[in-house]
């Protein structure tokens, strides 16, 4: 029997609810005669008996009833998020929406697979807009501050992830996002978290990082198993949003 069909069946046998009838008989001389238990016989719960836990995956029973899976509820948040026609306030609550279920490693590793990492990141490389378009240049930096939130979320503690994520030309750009002295500081500061997670134990990133910091004096080399080192990297950054740098 298919693994998924076999774990909805003992889902089913936990949650059935036992009939509380027996059936009658039909001669009254083969029936025992009942015995009242006297208050100090029986004992007092003071609780009904909990329903047995369940152990049948979410997902199945999402599929078996019609809801949407995680993966549907990624996708729809990502096109809201793309959305031209959708306003700002949407865009926000999809996003939010979407940066909780990345959370979850399955759901973050699902990224390449959905192909939602190429809208993901196009969102946060948005071109700075033109003077004549000043409500989209409005909405651009917290649409940039959330999708680098939800990148760093999809990368930490998540080496596939950030594979991903440095073969789709995302560090660099979280890196130009940090060190723009004239971007919005909300930006720069989820650029940082993202880069923080990205370089965490890949020394890969931690390598385009140190770089791309070479023109500001800090080329060395830096281990990203070493985490002192690394906070340095990430500290001297933070430093340069409060302009102390």
């Amino acid at each position: 029997m298919d693994r998924n069909l076999n774990n909805l069946l003992k889902w089913s046998i936990e949650n059935s609810v036992p009939s509380s009838t027996t059936p009658a008989s039909t001669d009254s001389a083969d029936r025992p005669t009942a015995i009242t238990a006297r208050p100090s016989d029986t004992p007092s719960t003071g609780a009904a008996t909990a329903p047995p836990a369940s152990n049948v995956n979410p997902e199945l029973l999402s599929a078996l009833f019609g809801g949407p899976s995680e993966a549907d509820l990624m996708r729809a948040a990502m096109e809201v998020v793309t959305d031209p026609t959708a306003t700002l306030d949407n865009k926000l609550i999809a996003f939010d929406n979407f940066e909780q279920l990345i959370e979850s490693l399955d759901n973050a590793n699902n990224l390449e697979p959905l192909g939602l990492w190429t809208p993901l990141l196009s969102v946060l490389a948005t071109p700075a807009k033109s003077e004549e378009e000043e409500e989209i240049k409005t909405y651009e930096p917290e649409l940039q501050r959330m999708a680098a939130w939800c990148v760093g979320t999809a990368v930490q503690n998540n080496v596939k992830s950030q594979e991903r994520l440095l073969a789709m030309g995302g560090v660099p750009t979280l890196l130009k996002l940090a060190t723009a002295e004239d971007g919005d500081v909300g930006v720069r500061r989820k650029s940082i978290y993202a880069l923080s997670s990205a370089v965490r134990n890949y020394q890969p990133s931690m390598d385009v990082v140190v770089e791309g910091l070479a023109k500001y004096g800090r080329g060395e080399k830096v281990d990203a198993a070493d985490m002192d080192a690394v906070d340095g990297v990430i500290d001297w950054l933070r430093e340069r949003v409060k302009g102390k740098a």
